[in-house]
């Protein structure tokens, strides 16, 4: 006769049968109640997968992305013998039946759930009862920024996570030993890199409710300068660039002089406006304020190049005015005294001797009789053309040194000395 031995299969309870008996009604599971309770905390074990890194703003100082928030503590009243599967893949709806962590993210300004095409949540089990608990979320997070070397700078966002009702003596947040902090392998940023080395640490906050649980990942951010370099960096260079053509112009040529001078001063006043309004409004110097305030200084002091050229030029004019001034004072005089002798002697006076043949009375005493031995009025004239002319001369190999010297510095100081102290440790 044929013994039959009851099959392995048949030993197992049903799924369902199995899961009430873990944490259903008729299991005595309380998920009110955190594992070890009065006794030693909860060690949870975190780590996070960078799915994608949304924009970094800087008005508002907040970075945006969406990552997998991985969190795996033990409970030992989910352990099991009764099936031989190491871990059990469970629906996301047997969340509410089990003790989860309280976890949130301190420097959080917006979060969101993703529920397309069903909850993205995983929940499993394994047998000596730890519990792997995963979700992905979207996340906007405080990110204070330091913008003194804009657009050079590098940027360090925090991501704090912290429990907000259990103090340490319940529960403690850790890293995982392996890969804590996964980013995807196509992961881009449009303006910035994302530095290797992420530095892990501790945060622990102490508030009057109790010391509190707190890690922390700070992510490096540089920023790539190509944008600024195309849309403010090069149309302001060319704006100087275009100044200094005034130094080649005609002295006389007042009209296209002026007009270039002033229509370079309006356009960087106005690229120097475009470059802050995606910025916020602190009360400190940014090295793209430096680059934009000493372009308008350069091509403002290009406009005041040509009053002065044009000024100088007409010195001459002014220079026979203040002679013929100096002259009148003693014919003045003389024309008194003549005028006294003239009334004893009608007829001699010399007013008829001032007299052109246009009737209109003429200076008797040449402006220039005193001139030194071979100044004429044309070199007089000439003299003072030609300082306005050296004028020109010199700007136009000053400006552009002088130029050149603030770019040596300027891009030195923020790309070289200032780059590499603010690298992060």
């Amino acid at each position: 006769m044929e013994i039959k031995l009851p099959s392995r299969a048949s030993e197992l309870p049903s799924p369902s049968d199995f899961l009430d008996k873990l944490m259903g009604r008729t299991s005595g599971y309380d998920a009110r109640i955190r594992p070890n309770f009065k006794g030693p905390p909860v060690n949870v074990t975190i780590n996070i997968f960078i799915n994608s890194f949304g924009s970094i703003t800087e008005t508002t100082m907040d970075y945006r992305l969406n990552v997998f928030l991985r969190q795996q503590w033990n409970d030992p009243r989910l352990a099991y013998k009764e099936y031989p599967d190491d871990s059990l893949d469970l629906d996301p709806s047997m969340l509410d039946s089990i003790w989860k962590p309280d976890l949130f993210f301190a420097n959080e300004k917006g979060a969101n759930f993703h529920e397309v095409t069903t909850d993205n949540k995983l929940l499993r089990i394994f047998q000596n009862g730890n519990v792997l608990y995963s979700i992905r979320l979207t996340l906007i997070l405080s990110c204070p920024m330091d913008l003194k070397n804009f657009p050079m700078d590098i940027q360090t966002c925090t991501m704090q996570l912290e429990s907000f009702g259990y103090t340490m003596n319940d529960l403690i947040f850790q890293w995982l030993d392996v890969g804590p902090v996964q980013v995807a392998d196509d992961l881009q940023l449009p303006q910035f890199v994302l530095k290797e080395g992420n530095d892990l640490g501790y945060c622990t906050k102490n508030y009057n409710t109790g010391k509190f649980t707190c890690i922390e990942v700070k992510f490096h951010l540089e920023r790539q300068m190509g944008y600024y370099l195309i849309q403010m960096y090069i149309p302001s260079l060319l704006t100087v660039i275009l100044s200094w053509v005034s130094f080649w112009i005609n002295m006389d040529a007042a009209p296209a002089r002026v007009g270039l001078g002033i229509t370079t001063v309006l356009t960087m006043t106005t690229q120097s406006s475009g470059s802050r309004a995606s910025l916020p409004k602190v009360s400190y110097v940014k090295a793209i304020d430096i680059w934009m305030a000493v372009c308008l200084l350069f091509v403002f002091a290009a406009l005041l190049e040509y009053a002065a050229v044009n000024f100088v030029s007409r010195q001459h004019k002014e220079f026979f005015r203040m002679r013929r001034k100096q002259k009148e004072q003693p014919r003045q005089g003389m024309e008194e005294e003549m005028a006294q002798q003239s009334l004893n002697y009608p007829g001699y006076g010399i007013e008829h001797c001032m007299q052109t043949a246009d009737g209109l009375e003429m200076d008797a005493t040449p402006v220039f009789t005193e001139l030194p031995p071979g100044f004429s009025l044309y070199n007089i004239r000439r003299r003072f053309v030609d300082r306005a002319k050296r004028i020109d001369t010199i700007s136009r190999a000053v400006f552009p040194l002088s130029f050149l010297l603030f770019n040596l510095f300027y891009w030195l100081t923020y790309k070289v000395i200032r780059h590499e102290e603010f690298q992060p440790t």
